[in-house]
């Protein structure tokens, strides 16, 4: 990727050597062995669902002072599986206008692709698996990542299909406004990703972990992790961005008319998709499998190898796991069009910038832009540092004065002064006068077509008070 930008920016490329991009292992793996290696993955993803489902109506339940499921099970931790197997045995319905084929094809589509993201995903490093060293992870690919957000965008269709072909308004509403939430996003969380794509050279995700094995991308991507962060919270449709399915205007989205195991689907899809996310931000930004730095230090990285991987993976999915649970029980849905407006009018510019300086900075360090220099205090700075100052300076000021010109449109907007005189029935209804106006006279009102023996009419001031004669 930065072979790309510095064709972008029109200078030569460079290509890393093979040794700083390496890619995960693969020759020692058979084909039987991907296969059991995918069923991991399938079996670790629904256990995974199991539990976050009970860990969130027990977190939310405490947050709402109140003990969640406590009954089945020891703690409740088999109320989630009767709860699968109650929507396994109940009746299917399905609407008289709804098109059969779309309609269950549309559960399916969101059920299954949402699985498919994590074959890219190095869940540990090499490990001994039945004999062979082999990757914890299905495949890897020179552009995993961008496979994980096509995989993403087709499965918006099983949304957009389910509010069609259902047959009804509110799934029809609910389905446009997750898809257009979903696309929207997308855009921002692509754009935010840019930036370590600069940072490692490449898209496959495990060179990107390779490549932060000294220092997390956190750290110098920081404001693309920000942006991811509340992107992936938009992207799953959680509160507080759940407004796909609100039951206050929408009864319950696009898939109001779903009920039994296709509703079921959806309901996996859901948490399925809040693994996937929270593992593409640990795997990007956060070293994916590799050791805490501390850690990672221990005996020359013993838990830094093997098995251990899996571990460190798990509890950073986690840590953002428990940051989707913590904001469903702590803050409000917000408003449609707020929401919309929010990712289309800041984060995509924002996003935008930040990668053109993040893209300056990286030329400027791998030599793209030049070797041209100046000097300050007896420190040699490269003139690409100049640009990327003044790109930064122009940008808060343009950023300062459409702010300052928002505020000043909306203190106009807002500023609104009352009429002298008002008509209590000019609209059919009485209206009572706002403090300092006054009721017009009976012979102007009859005028609007008010007779004016109906009613004797007040005239008020600041003043005084008085009755008027009647016509």
């Amino acid at each position: 990727m930065s072979n790309l930008m510095a064709v972008a920016l029109g200078v030569p490329s460079v290509a890393l050597p093979a040794a700083e991009q390496p890619h995960a292992d693969f020759s020692d793996t058979p084909m039987w062995l991907t296969f059991v290696k995918a069923l991991i993955v399938f079996v670790y993803l629904l256990l995974s669902v199991l539990v976050v489902i009970w860990f969130e109506r027990r977190v939310v339940g405490r947050i709402q002072q109140r003990p969640g499921p406590n009954r089945f099970g020891p703690f409740g931790l088999l109320q989630t599986l009767a709860d699968g197997v109650k929507l396994m045995t109940k009746e299917d319905p399905r609407p008289s206008h709804a098109d059969k084929v779309v309609f269950t094809l549309a559960s399916l589509i969101a059920g299954t692709m949402c699985f498919v993201s994590f074959a890219v995903i190095p869940l540990a490093g090499q490990v001994n698996l039945f004999g062979h060293t082999t990757p914890l992870q299905v495949t890897d690919a020179s552009s995993a990542v961008l496979l994980t957000l096509a995989i993403a965008s087709v499965g918006a269709y099983g949304i957009l299909l389910a509010g069609w072909s259902s047959g009804s308004t509110y799934p029809l509403y609910g389905a446009l406004r997750s898809s257009a939430q979903i696309i929207s996003y997308e855009i921002a969380m692509g754009l935010a990703l840019v930036a370590v794509f600069i940072h490692a050279g490449s898209m496959s995700t495990s060179t990107i972990v390779y490549q932060q094995r000294d220092v997390w991308y956190v750290i110098p991507a920081f404001f693309s992790f920000i942006i991811y962060v509340i992107t992936m919270v938009g992207e799953t449709n959680r509160w507080p961005f759940a407004n796909a399915e609100g039951e206050g205007e929408l009864v319950g989205g696009f898939h109001t008319e779903y009920g039994s195991m296709r509703f079921g689907m959806y309901y996996l899809g859901e948490y399925i998709n809040m693994f996937t996310v929270s593992a593409m931000c640990s795997t990007l930004f956060l070293g994916g499998w590799q050791a805490p730095p501390g850690i990672a230090a221990i005996n020359d990285g013993m838990f830094n190898h093997g098995w251990w991987g899996l571990l460190w993976f798990t509890l950073k999915m986690w840590l953002f796991l428990w940051f989707f649970v913590w904001l469903r029980g702590t803050l409000p849905n917000i408003r449609y069009d707020q929401f919309m407006r929010f990712g289309w009018k800041f984060l995509i510019p924002a996003t935008i910038a930040w990668v053109l300086v993040v893209a300056f900075i990286r030329g400027a360090q791998l030599g793209y832009l030049g070797d041209s220099s100046f000097s300050i205090g007896g420190r040699r700075f490269p003139v690409a540092m100049l640009f990327v100052i003044g790109l930064v300076t122009l940008l808060a000021l343009a950023i300062a004065w459409v702010w300052v010109n928002r505020n000043q449109a909306k203190a106009e907007a807002n500023r609104f002064e009352h009429p002298a005189e008002i008509d209590p029935f000019a609209g059919g209804h009485p209206v009572p006068p706002m403090p300092g106006q006054r009721l017009v006279e009976p012979a102007r009102a009859t005028t609007r077509g008010v007779a004016a023996h109906a009613e004797p009419v007040v005239t008020t001031t600041r003043q005084e008070t008085k009755e008027a004669p009647r016509g």
